[in-house]
């Protein structure tokens, strides 16, 4: 008979820890409703690199292999068009370019200076002349600076299918 109450105590404990496990995921959701507006697939904050974390992985990182990763960033810059792509601030000066999995979602074109956390793959890429110059006339740069662009240049890239913007 004791057994039988040890036994049933247990598995009330561990049916307890489930519901915590489960009290604690809607918690989480909560907050990141809260504090972040989503956009494209939804993510969450948790295990998300830092700035700093992920410009060492983009300085390590191979022209021909992809990171799937998440890390949070500041928006330089995003497309005055419609939000089809955005630039984020690296802890070295650099800029990451990020564009949207499938042109699945856009962003709002006010963010620039905010806080975000993008999921999604990072890759390493030679961006051509005529590229350069098809996101310099969506940023609305000048006919000078637009001709300015003669060479490919190495950029940092990202592929995002989720994006929490901090609000």
């Amino acid at each position: 008979m004791k057994r039988i109450h040890i036994l049933s105590v247990f598995f009330a404990l561990i049916a307890g820890c489930k519901g915590q496990n489960k009290e604690q995921e809607a918690v989480q959701k909560e907050e990141i409703a809260m504090n972040y507006a989503s956009f494209g697939a939804e993510i969450d904050a948790n295990n998300a690199l830092s700035n700093s974390e992920m410009t060492k992985k983009f300085q390590n990182l191979p022209i021909t292999d992809t990171l799937n990763t998440k890390f949070s960033a500041s928006v330089i810059e995003v497309c005055k068009s419609k939000g089809c792509w955005m630039k984020l601030k690296m802890d070295d000066g650099t800029e990451a370019m990020v564009k949207f999995k499938d042109y699945g979602f856009f962003m709002p074109k006010d963010i620039a200076g905010k806080e975000v956390i993008v999921n999604g793959k990072a890759f390493i890429e030679a961006m051509s002349v005529d590229e350069q110059r098809h996101y310099a006339e969506d940023g609305g740069e000048s006919a000078e600076a637009i001709a300015a662009i003669t060479e490919p240049k190495k950029t940092l890239r990202f592929e995002a299918d989720g994006v929490l913007l901090k609000e």
